[in-house]
């Protein structure tokens, strides 16, 4: 973006570009989660792990807030 910008870009072309990477950054978050739920909040939950289900689900909870309000 700092090239686009010291160049003097096109102010929407370099608007689209930073639209193009919250977009990627979003979608690599959304996997993210989608990991952490399949695994570390599953086996909380099995009691499969030493953390505690309920603390682990208010965790992610807090964290899709996050993402929400990104």
């Amino acid at each position: 973006m700092q090239r686009l910008v010291d160049q003097d870009a096109y102010c929407i072309d370099v608007l689209t570009q930073i639209s193009a990477v919250n977009a990627a950054l979003r979608g690599v978050s959304v996997l993210l989660l989608e990991d952490h739920l399949r695994h570390c909040v599953r086996d909380a939950v099995r009691g499969e792990s030493e953390v505690d289900g309920d603390a682990i689900v208010t965790e992610a909870t807090e964290a899709i807030e996050r993402l929400l309000k990104s």
